[in-house]
């Protein structure tokens, strides 16, 4: 994370189920009382993508929690959002994920500058044996960690 930055929430998931090919910044179209309950991390992206549909991209399956005090003036908090991006990539990520079966898919949200923006990755879905192998590289790499600071202890 750059300076600036304030992480709201992230897709812990994703790395999991996807190999992330390219990373991408959006800006996000918010409407009343979902701001506020962004500051609060009231962000969730149980099985959330992106799309392009008719040039423009959308976010779809994110849920931002109605606002406490937000009274009559709540959002709905399951509605796709629209992302800001420039044209030209919007169009180059709908070709992509439209001919080589690639997904959009949400990352992390955070607040950059005052803006809330998402970081999209443009992913190929994983194959059950490939789950396994990064389990087992994570395993690995953390017993290969405990095992230095053990010497390093000594």
């Amino acid at each position: 994370m750059g300076s600036g930055e304030k992480l709201i929430a992230t897709n812990r998931k994703a790395r999991h189920e996807f190999h992330i090919i390219e990373r991408f910044e959006a800006g996000i179209v918010l409407h009343g009382t979902e701001v506020k309950s962004l500051r609060n991390g009231k962000a969730s992206f149980t099985d959330s993508y992106a799309e392009v549909r008719s040039g423009e991209l959308f976010l779809r399956g994110v849920r931002i929690s109605p606002y406490e005090q937000g009274n009559i003036y709540n959002h709905d908090p399951d509605r796709a959002r629209k992302l800001l991006m420039h044209k030209s990539e919007i169009v180059r990520l709908g070709s992509q994920t439209a001919e080589k079966g690639l997904t959009l898919v949400p990352l992390r949200m955070y607040f950059k500058n005052g803006k809330a923006k998402v970081e999209l990755g443009l992913c190929r879905g994983k194959h059950k044996g490939d789950k396994r192998e990064t389990l087992r590289e994570r395993v690995a790499e953390r017993e290969t960690d405990r095992y230095l600071k053990d010497l390093k202890h000594r």
